[in-house]
Parts: structure tokens; C-alpha cells; sequence
């Protein structure tokens, strides 16, 4: 760390001679970075300190107003968290002020490189100013004829792109190992298989071997590949081999040997490269004992106890961006070769899926062949797919090979969870889901999971959720083939849509208790769907599993289509609150196919039913009409009065929407009928909510007042927030037609506090920006303003296009 006193930068404590050695050139350094951190904030619309950091508060790294102080006035180093914090800040508040900054202003690859260089530029001085004032005393020490350093890198990556942030963050820390005094410093580059763990390391390595003088040690431990793992001792006599120590002069014992190499390191700057780890134990007692000294370490292991017990600063590697993988494939056959084919070169690094281990497998078979075109590479991809597309004769560059070192680490009930996790679509999956598929309490599947991240073959992107890579996951599928029956891949996948189709149900029901009761069957062995307590944990669940339970619809599963078209049944509630259209269209699509396989008829009808009301929200209203018929005549073959009843009250709302008001209402009391008929309550207020809305569209205000009254007065015997929110939204536009402001905005509101607590947002943001009207009209133009700008960023998220436009539109006016 560095610091700045009265105007000068210097060591953070260093003292006397050594803060001397800080020459000006790393003073300047400093300075013009923060000149350059000044510049964008200027730029952005000047944000105060305190807005800045209130807009990283819910970032990964939040600033208070006294460090964000502290680095613009160059006190000390701007570390690489801080500047990427600020940048974002920065970033944020321009968008929301209107000002317009340069498209690299803010790009954090560009400010990840600048930072580099700073960090560079500092240590650099830092090490000129201490190696010529101790290249004397050295000479003294050694004489003339002492062994050379120890230079043990191998040769770098020959093609090596992206990872500047990587690089940056790597360049901070060895800044933090130059500090004399301080304790010595490691780092451990952790990540999947293939994920560019030792690329990264070497080519960082040898970029920075000139700020460690006193030598370079590099070993591949071994911990995950062919051959058995290097033990520490082994490992520590290559390195006094590099020390030019004589065999006969080595200890016998094993402490003895740790003990010559850590006397031959004390007092030096040597970078150590501990490449490979199988984990912690294998890398503690080859850590140097002395400051100035920096350890790189590599592993598949998250080296949990490295970090807690010794200090150890991560840095977990991800996939690589479109654009780090663009530049990979481009230095590796050429930029002329992917710019005279983008699109092919897009698939192709499309299939790689950002693991650079592939795309370089893929890329050395284009290099070796220069006459094959990309598209034709591609094409194969596509052709032989999963992992014999990424096959190669070295072990090191066939990705089933590589994938498998991991995999045969773990214990078998961590290896069972991982081939089981092969079943699952993902994106990711929780706790309580992989209980359910597994078929274990939530405690053992906690217990495996976490293994199975440790071994980074998960990722743990957020706390108790789990994400598998796309190839390791077809990875998993192959082994659960090689190794589970067909009956237990079967069971697997029972537990899995039976787990989410009951607990979407029990969430679905939780966020609307009057929606058509599912008809499920018999669970599951080892079922344990999830209890939600209430509306809100409903939602939560929803927001957490919607994509999962969308891919678990999505997948082939024969004999499973009863719980395709039910889970579509639970999870359209949410979808349509979420203002998720297209998914929920996509969803019902897959009902539909679902039920006509099964040939059950009901749920042929239930499904025409949803995708017209999908079709609806997306103003495809001939659409809608054409699926309700179907529902229709498929209701009236079962002599279903409450499924009639309901189409009916959708025919109404595709009319409406027609603008075909006589027709909307006739549907309208078609439905009222038959709920009657069937003695159905809560859809008799429903309708008489539909008939109370159509009328007030005609003009009759008053008779529509009094249906709805009707309506919400049953609604709220019955328990029926979702109901009332819609009735309420309707007496809204009575009273507001009748110049009833202080009942049409009473009604708006409660209509709005209600749409919120069922987390249904699109209607939310509509009713809000009708509460709006009626406050104008009022005359209170600021809290009218207010209420448009909170329903135009709502509807922004969950709206059409259109809705947001008109109130945007309305902004502008007023």
C-alpha cells in the first residue's frame, strides 16, 4: 500500500531511507491516475462524495465518503476495488443525469489496463530507487562468484488475451508483497477446469519477474492430472536443486529441508509459483516465510483454510466475455480469418461457452488447418457435439480428460450429486431443489453441493444457489449413463419435477388461493416440496427458480407431460405478475404440446385458455380469440360450467381490448351465469367486476359503481386480494369519470397497495399511473409527476413499450 503526506507518495510504512527510495516517477504515476479518475467524475455531472457513495452501496464493493476522499486527494494507492466502484458510480450517475460520456469512458477493461500500468509504473520506481542502493551491499555479501538466481518460469502462453481486470488485481498484490516488514503475501488463482488458472499465472508471471531479482520458483504440483501429486518435500527439493544446493548438503528430514529452503528465501524478493494445487496442506509449508516474497498459487480448490489461516487473497477466474474470447480466437488463427467470417466466428465461440480451454482446443484445429473455413468448423461443432467436439489426442487438450481429474477427487456420494446434477437444465439450482433431486435431506445436499464447489466443478454464484457449467453438465449426463440404470436416471428426474411442480403449486396458491385447484398425482418417493409461509416467500421463490422451472418445462422428459402442463398451471401465476410475456407464452406453448401428447382434454382446454391470455398482454388479441374458442368447445365437451365460465370472462377482456364493448359485456354476463350456475363465488364477483368495468366504458358510470361495489364487497368476504386490487382499479375510473377525485384516488391507491402485496407489478405500474391522472386533475401536478415517474420505471422493467411512452410522454408536457 502507498501513502501520501504533505503532498508526497511514499511505501505505506516505510520510514528514514526507505521512503527515499520513492522516486519521482512513481509519485507522478499516482498523481495522473487520480487526475484521470477526476476527469471522469467531471464528465459524469460532477456527483458529490456522498452521492457516489450511495451508488455503490449495493455493490460488491461499497465506498464511504472518506476513502472515495482519501483516494481523489492521492493519500494512497487506489487499489483496484476502489476504481472499478467508482467507475461503476460514475457510470450510474451520468446515465441518470442525462450526461453523455464516451462509449470507453467507463469501460472497465480500459480502466483495468490503466491501472496496470500505474501499478507497474509505482513498483517499478519503488525497485529502482532499493536496487541501487543495495546493489553494493549484495555484492558484498555474495562476492563475485555467487549462484545465479533461480529463474525456474516455464515459457509463457504464445497467445495470451482478456483477463485485465485479473492482471490489474495480480499487479496490486505484488505492489502489497514490496512493502518491507509485512508479512508475506499469497495469492490463489482459483476456477474450473479449463478456466485459464495457469495461462494467467505464467504470462503474469513473467510480465513481473523483474520486480523479484532475487529469483523465480515455479512447480506443477500435480494436484489434478495424469501422474500421482507432487508431496511437499518433493516439490521443495526442486527449489533448493534451483538454489544450487549440493545433494549432500540437503537434510534427510522433511522439516529440515522446509527449514534450508525458507533460510535461503528470508531476506529476498522471490516469487514463488505454486501451480496446480490439490489443495491447502499441499501448498502450506512451500509458502516463503519472509516479506518481500509473493506466492502465486493455482488450484481447482477454493484452498478455504489458505485464505482463513494465511492470508490468502483470491482471485476466482470466470468465463470469459464475447469479447476477451473474440481476441483469444483472433490472436490464435488471425484477425484477418474471424473478420472475413464473423458470424461463424460468433458460433463457434458461442459453442466454446467462454471456457478457454476449448475454444483454444477448436482454435488449434483451425490454425492446423487454414484451408477449412470457420462456418465449416462450426458446422462440425454442431454436428458432432457435447465433449467429442472438443477431443484431442493430448490429454491436456480434450476437455472430457481434463473435466474427469476433477471429477475423480471426489467422494461417491459427492460424485453421485454431481452425475445427477446432468438431469437438471439449470441455470442453476438450490439447496432444497437438489434435495429433491437427489432424494436427501437439505443438509447432506448443503454438505455436497459445497463439496462439489470446492472442487469448483459448481459455482456458488449466490448464497445456497449452485450454477454447473454447460459442458460440465453434459459432462455429468455422460457419467450418470456410464454409471446409474436407466430406472434410477428415471427416479432422478421424478423427484426433480415432482419437487418443483408441488412447491410451485403451494406458491402459486399462496400468492392467489382462488386459482383453479390442480389436480396432482401421487408424489414422488423421497418427495419434500417446500412449505411457503406466506405471499411474499411465494414471490421470492418464484423470482428465484422462474428460469429453472421454465428449462425443467422445456425438457425432454417422455412420460412426464402431467407434470409439464401442471407446473406451466402454477407458474403462469407468477409470469403474469412478473411481467414476463414472452416466457409465459413459451410456457403455455409447452402446455399445449404437453396435453395434446397426454390426450387430456382438460388440459388441452386449460392450456388454450393460458396462451390466450399470454397472447393478450401481448396485444395479439385475434390471437387470443382463436385459443379461448378452442378452451370453449373443449370445456362445453366436458361439461365443464366454471372452465366455461372462465373463458367466457376472457372473451370479455379480448373484447374490450377490441374496443367491442356490447359484446365484452354480453361475455361478461355469460360468465356471471355460469359461475352462478356452478356456485362459484369467487368468480361470480369477478364478473360482476368485468360487467361493472364495461359499463363505465359505455358511459354508465353509476350502474357500473354499483357492480362493483357488489364485486369487492364479496371479494373481501372471500379473502380475494387479486380480485380487489382489479375491482378497486375499476371504481377508480368510475369515480375519476364521475369527478369523484377524492373516492377515485382513495380507490387507485388501495388498488395499487394491493397489486404490490400479490407482486402483481405490470398492474401495479397501470393503476399508478391513473392515480396520476386523478391528481392532476386534482391540481396537485407534483405528486401527479411522481406518480407517473414511479409507474414509467416500474413499467420500463415488467410494461409494454407502448404504456411506458405515453406516460413518458405525459412527463414531457407537464
Amino acid at each position: 500500500m502507498l501513502a501520501v503526506e504533505c503532498g508526497t507518495v511514499s511505501p505505506a510504512g516505510l520510514t528514514g531511507e526507505g521512503a527515499a527510495l520513492m522516486t519521482d516517477a512513481g509519485r507522478t504515476a499516482i498523481v495522473r491516475f487520480v487526475d484521470e479518475l477526476k476527469r471522469l467524475r467531471r464528465r459524469a455531472g460532477e456527483p458529490s462524495l456522498n452521492r457516489v457513495a450511495a451508488l455503490t452501496a449495493a455493490l460488491s464493493h461499497p465506498l464511504p465518503r472518506s476513502t472515495i476522499s482519501d483516494k481523489l486527494n492521492a493519500r494512497s494507492l487506489p487499489d483496484w476495488e476502489f476504481v472499478s466502484s467508482f467507475v461503476t458510480a460514475c457510470a450510474a450517475h451520468a446515465e441518470q443525469a442525462g450526461a453523455r460520456l464516451p462509449a470507453d469512458a467507463a469501460d472497465l477493461h480500459t480502466w483495468a489496463g490503466r491501472h496496470l500500468e500505474m501499478l507497474r509504473a509505482v513498483d517499478d520506481a519503488h525497485q529502482a530507487g532499493r536496487l541501487a542502493a543495495s546493489a553494493r551491499t549484495e555484492i558484498d555479501r555474495h562476492g563475485a562468484d555467487s549462484p545465479p538466481a533461480p529463474r525456474q518460469l516455464p515459457a509463457g502462453p504464445r497467445h495470451f488475451a482478456g483477463r485485465a481486470a485479473e492482471l490489474s488485481e495480480l499487479g496490486r498484490i505484488a505492489a502489497e508483497a514490496a512493502v518491507p516488514g509485512g508479512a508475506v503475501v499469497v495469492s490463489a488463482i482459483a476456477g474450473t477446469a479449463g478456466i485459464g488458472k495457469t495461462a494467467l499465472a505464467v504470462h503474469w508471471a513473467r510480465g513481473a519477474a523483474d520486480r523479484f531479482p532475487d529469483g523465480q520458483l515455479y512447480v506443477n504440483l500435480r494436484g489434478y492430472g495424469p501422474g500421482v501429486p507432487l508431496t511437499p518435500a518433493e516439490a521443495v527439493r526442486g527449489f533448493l536443486d534451483a538454489f544450487a544446493v549440493p545433494p549432500s548438503e540437503m537434510p534427510s528430514a522433511v522439516d529440515g529441508l522446509f527449514g534450508l529452503y525458507r533460510s535461503l528465501v528470508a531476506g529476498k524478493r522471490i516469487l514463488v509459483v505454486l501451480d496446480n494445487a490439490r489443495d491447502a496442506e499441499q501448498v502450506r509449508p512451500l509458502l516463503p516465510g519472509s516479506s518481500g516474497c509473493l506466492a502465486v498459487v493455482t488450484s481447482r480448490d477454493r484452498l478455504a483454510s489458505l485464505i482463513a489461516v494465511e492470508g490468502a487473497q483470491l482471485l476466482r477466474l470466470d468465463l470469459l466475455t464475447a469479447a476477451e474470447a473474440r481476441r483469444m480466437l483472433e490472436d490464435r488463427i488471425g484477425p484477418s480469418r474471424v473478420r472475413a467470417e464473423p458470424e461463424a466466428a460468433e458460433r463457434i465461440i458461442a459453442a466454446c461457452t467462454g471456457l478457454p480451454l476449448v475454444l483454444a482446443i477448436v482454435a488449434a484445429r483451425a490454425a492446423a488447418h487454414p484451408a477449412f473455413s470457420l462456418a465449416e468448423l462450426a458446422a462440425e461443432l454442431v454436428e458432432v457435439g457435447g465433449l467429442d467436439a472438443f477431443a484431442g489426442g493430448d490429454q491436456a487438450m480434450d476437455a472430457r480428460t481434463v473435466f474427469s481429474w476433477s471429477y475423480r477427487r471426489l467422494e461417491p456420494a459427492s460424485a453421485r450429486m454431481f452425475r445427477l446434477l446432468g438431469r437438471h437444465p439449470g441455470p442453476d439450482i438450490g439447496t432444497v431443489g437438489a434435495a429433491g433431486l437427489a432424494g436427501v435431506p437439505a443438509r447432506e445436499a448443503r454438505r455436497l453441493l459445497r463439496d462439489l464447489a470446492d472442487a469448483h466443478l459448481l459455482t456458488e454464484h449466490r448464497p445456497g444457489r449452485f450454477a454447473c457449467h454447460d459442458l460440465l453438465r453434459v459432462y455429468a449426463a455422460e457419467l450418470a449413463e456410464e454409471h446409474d440404470c436407466a430406472e434410477d436416471r428415471r427416479a432422478a428426474t421424478h423427484r426433480m419435477l415432482d419437487h418443483y411442480m408441488r412447491t410451485a403449486d403451494r406458491a402459486a396458491r399462496a400468492v392467489d388461493p382462488y386459482r383453479a385447484v390442480l389436480d396432482l398425482p401421487e408424489p414422488a418417493a423421497a418427495a419434500s416440496p417446500e412449505e411457503m409461509a406466506d405471499t411474499a416467500q411465494a414471490l421470492a421463490w418464484f423470482a428465484a427458480e422462474h428460469r429453472v422451472l421454465l428449462a425443467v418445462m422445456a425438457q425432454d422428459s417422455p412420460g412426464f407431460d402431467a407434470y409439464r402442463h401442471r407446473l406451466a398451471r402454477a407458474l403462469s401465476a407468477y409470469l403474469y405478475r412478473a411481467g414476463y410475456w414472452l416466457e409465459w407464452v413459451s410456457a403455455e406453448e409447452a402446455a399445449l404440446r404437453a396435453a395434446e401428447r397426454g390426450g387430456d382434454l382438460r388440459e388441452r382446454a386449460t392450456a388454450h385458455r393460458g396462451l390466450a391470455r399470454a397472447y393478450l398482454r401481448l396485444d395479439r388479441e385475434q390471437a387470443a380469440l382463436t385459443q379461448l374458442r378452442l378452451a370453449l368447445d373443449r370445456y362445453a365437451d366436458l361439461g365443464d360450467r366454471v372452465g366455461q365460465a372462465h373463458a367466457q370472462l376472457n372473451l370479455a377482456e379480448v373484447f374490450d381490448q377490441f374496443g367491442n364493448h356490447p359484446m365484452a359485456l354480453r361475455h361478461a354476463q355469460l360468465g356471471l351465469d355460469g359461475y352462478r350456475a356452478a356456485g362459484y363465488p369467487a368468480g361470480q364477483a369477478r364478473a360482476l367486476n368485468s360487467i361493472g368495468w364495461t359499463l363505465s366504458q359505455q358511459g354508465k358510470h353509476g350502474d357500473a359503481v354499483g357492480y362493483c361495489r357488489e364485486a369487492l364487497e364479496l371479494q373481501l368476504k372471500l379473502g380475494d386480494r387479486d380480485g380487489a386490487a382489479d375491482t378497486l382499479d375499476s371504481l377508480g375510473h368510475a369515480y375519476h369519470q364521475q369527478r369523484d377525485y377524492e373516492l377515485a384516488r382513495d380507490s387507485y391507491q388501495r388498488a395499487v397497495d394491493l397489486f404490490r402485496e400479490t407482486g402483481n407489478r405490470p398492474e401495479e405500474g397501470r393503476t399508478l399511473d391513473q392515480l396520476g391522472d386523478v391528481v392532476a386533475d386534482e391540481g396537485d401536478l407534483a405528486a401527479a409527476r411522481d406518480a407517473w415517474r414511479r409507474a414509467a420505471d416500474l413499467l420500463e422493467r415488467v410494461g409494454p413499450p407502448g404504456d411506458v411512452d405515453a406516460i413518458r410522454a405525459k412527463l414531457d408536457r407537464r
